[in-house]
């Protein structure tokens, strides 16, 4: 029987930088995958249904939680987010590390239900620099960078309560940071299962 998969859980501010890391982190592996979340938010251009999220009804998002199908669910900025529990245990059993890029809210349910998961947190260097980020995508409205800001100084303060934190000061750097924790955890004989 093939190793259980890690799950490893990836939060921090938006504009941090977590989708660039991550693709650095898992290019040319064939042995990670990211866990699809259900949302309720409208796809952005070039988005697809299935690849990039499930998009769902409010009324079909409520259903998923009624029912207990989702590992994880959150609020975020007026949009529910939550993570398909089914899809990840199936990639888990085959060997595969599921990646679930998720809000600080989903990331403590992850890890009440999975204490297994390697919860790791992408800092920015400092909230200026957030800030900068997010001014540089031209994509926010002046009172959504203030939320998103503000969202940000509270998520930090929780930032102890992951299992690592890295600094996202160089994509690249930090990508070898969280390959080599990944690599770590994955090796690491006190997290094997027990027979």
């Amino acid at each position: 029987m093939s190793k259980r998969g890690t799950l490893l859980v990836l939060s921090g501010p938006s504009g941090v930088g977590k989708s660039t890391v991550l693709r650095k982190v898992m290019a040319g592996r064939e042995d990670m995958a990211f866990s699809v979340s259900a949302t309720t938010r409208a796809p952005r251009p070039g988005e697809e249904e299935g690849v990039d999220y499930f998009f769902v009804t409010r009324e079909r998002f409520d259903e998923m939680v009624a029912d207990g199908e989702l590992l994880e669910h959150a609020e975020f900025v007026g949009n529910c987010y939550g993570t398909p529990r089914s899809q990840v245990e199936k990639r888990l059993e085959s060997g595969i590390t599921v990646v679930l890029d998720i809000e600080v809210q989903g990331a403590s349910q992850v890890k009440a239900l999975m204490p297994e998961a390697l919860t790791v947190f992408l800092a920015p260097p400092s909230l200026e620099a957030l800030e900068q980020r997010l001014r540089g995508r031209g994509t926010e409205t002046e009172e959504k960078i203030r939320s998103r800001l503000e969202t940000a100084r509270r998520e930090l303060l929780l930032a102890p309560t992951y299992d690592f934190t890295v600094v996202n000061d160089d994509a690249d750097r930090a990508a070898s940071e969280l390959a080599e924790i990944l690599e770590n955890w994955d090796n690491d004989p006190d997290e094997s299962p027990e027979e």
